[in-house]
């Protein structure tokens, strides 16, 4: 996910550092059965009423750009829709799990899935139906409206020829079987698929309040959602309140009655209202931990580092003159000191990227990784040839802008990546930074040279940090390349069923990409986070994903 845009695409904060999608005391009992049916038989709460209102106070480094599941591609956004609605499944300690969805059931092909929808409610009183699911999801794919992850749902049968102009709605593999049951059939066996279901573009929206306004995730008060909190309250740039919904169908094991959400910009602002008390929790998803308390928190032990599947990296604009070079792109890539970055800037134990998928993800990112940190020589001879190419006489005649959204953590990164390329390099570099939706915009439109970005893991799968990048009108790429053996690659990749042949299938991919650079990659996320004492359930998991409903206060 944008971090930024993804991931990010919130803001990614340095700690973690994520730009830019939980653990809880709560647990559903399901049973799965020979047939590969699984059911929600769920449980009562046991937990008593409290006598008074329990409220939750929270922070945002930036405004929400889009509160639309089909349309939003950043982690603030992100984090206020898995809030405020709720897809089939639910991602809970890195595992799907039922939600809207009461139960489904997986046939022996692995091809097709029937869900049957729980008895709930829209924030408006009408039931969510499948209809709503399909309405939905027929939307996103409709190419007049635009969605930059739509390529989400491609393992639909028929999805992406739909998305692409050459096929049909009629051809989805997406059936209303009845009013509470939806049947998806899939063009070959994926086994994220019930993860995509837990992601925000597979979320439902209400199909009345979008065909009578456009416009309706723009406000507080023509929103109509499906989750655990009804969004009450919305000043945009300032402040949003949260406010349990009534509607939910598990409101009873909801405990946060009202979550209080400041917009405060500056990371040093967000650290001191949290040392004063006046916020309950600080890091990704919500703020970010300025880094001159690092140090500090982590003598007191107040520091909290959480496996974080995400990369932050530099995105290179190859439709631009100077980055359409290839051999300046692999002289600005490893002339990176990535250790020292860690060391000195981030200090959050993050590990040097060396390749574009983590360490995480099972069969990827080995020690010795695709180039050397802070290859110096092997740089400067990449730097000379492109200088040639380029019929520049010296790398003084060189000047990179690089980019990135307002934060005093990119700020920190970017001025000690601008002093080792110029002190190692000898070319000019110049920071350029700008509100988080304008620096969204420069990037999608590809307004940029070297810009910040970082990815979440939309799903646990090395093919969510590779498959945006298969052609370059994907709507996350954002980096104007493409490369026909990379996108034959990743399309042969999702028809094979041997698991360490696709694996091996993705590394030929990532290959192409380190020797093309269209990227460099900078280090993997870790989550670093804070909270007091009270509050327990707040607790990230491997992906991002914070569920309010798992939080509870207890003062």
């Amino acid at each position: 996910m944008k971090f930024n845009k993804f991931l990010t695409l919130m803001m990614v904060l340095v700690l973690s550092i994520v730009l830019a999608a939980c653990g809880g005391d709560d647990s559903k009992d399901e049973d799965a059965s020979s047939e590969g049916t699984t059911t929600d038989k769920g449980t009562e709460s046991t937990t008593e009423k409290p006598s008074e209102p329990k409220e939750i106070n929270l922070l945002f480094g930036s405004e929400p750009p889009s509160l639309h599941p089909g349309l939003a591609t950043d982690t603030t956004s992100s984090t206020m829709i898995q809030n405020i609605f709720e897809g089939l499944m639910s991602m809970e300690n890195g595992e799907a799990t039922v939600a809207a969805a009461e139960s489904y059931e997986i046939s022996d092909d692995l091809l097709t899935y029937t869900f049957k929808l729980r008895d709930a409610k829209w924030s408006n009183g009408d039931p969510v139906t499948a209809e709503d699911f399909a309405y939905s999801w027929k939307w996103v794919l409709d190419p007049a409206n635009l969605s930059e992850y739509a390529s989400i749902l491609y393992p639909i049968k028929g999805a992406e020829a739909f998305h692409g102009g050459t096929g049909s709605a009629d051809d989805l593999g997406i059936k209303v079987v009845d009013e509470k049951t939806i049947e998806v059939t899939l063009e070959v066996p994926t086994p994220y698929f019930l993860e995509l279901t837990a992601f925000k573009t597979m979320y439902p929206f209400h199909k009345g309040t979008q065909e009578a306004n456009a416009n309706w995730f723009t406000e507080a008060d023509s929103i109509v959602s499906n989750g655990a909190y009804d969004l009450t309250e919305w000043v945009h740039n300032g402040n949003i309140v949260l406010t349990k919904s009534d509607t939910y169908w598990d409101s009873s094991n909801v405990k946060i009655d009202t979550v209080n959400i400041e917009i405060v910009e500056s990371e040093g602002s967000q650290m001191a209202k949290y040392d004063a008390g006046e916020i309950d929790f600080l890091g990704t998803n919500f703020g970010t931990i300025s880094l001159d308390a690092i140090d500090r928190l982590k003598s007191d032990g107040s520091l909290n580092v959480a496996p974080y599947s995400g990369i932050y990296w530099y995105k290179l604009n190859t439709t631009d003159k100077i980055m359409s070079n290839v051999n300046i792109r692999k002289a600005l890539a490893l002339s990176i000191d990535r250790a020292g970055l860690i060391q000195n800037i981030t200090k959050g134990e993050q590990q040097p990227a060396l390749g574009i998928v983590p360490n995480a993800v099972e069969g990827f990112g080995d020690d010795s990784g695709y180039f050397k940190d802070a290859d110096y020589e092997e740089a400067k001879k990449f730097l000379e040839a492109g200088l040639k190419e380029l019929g520049l006489a010296s790398p003084a005649d060189l000047e990179i802008k690089v980019s990135h959204n307002t934060s005093e953590a990119h700020a920190a990164i970017a001025q000690f990546i601008q002093q080792g390329w110029t002190s190692q390099l000898g070319i000019k570099v110049k920071l350029d930074n700008s509100e988080w939706q304008v620096y969204l915009d420069k990037l999608s439109n590809l307004d940029y040279q070297v810009g910040r970005m970082g990815w979440i893991a939309d799903y646990n799968d090395a093919y969510t940090f590779l498959e945006m990048y298969n052609t370059a009108s994907n709507g996350n790429n954002d980096t104007g390349w493409e490369n026909a053996d990379y996108t034959a690659l990743l399309k042969q990749s999702v028809i094979e069923k041997d698991p360490a042949k696709r694996t091996a299938i993705l590394l030929e991919a990532e290959a192409i990409m380190m020797n093309e650079m269209p990227v460099a990659p900078i280090y993997y996320y870790t989550n670093l986070y804070i909270n007091q004492d009270y509050v327990t359930g707040m607790v990230p998991d491997a992906l991002g994903n914070i569920s309010l409903k798992n939080v509870d206060i207890n003062k």
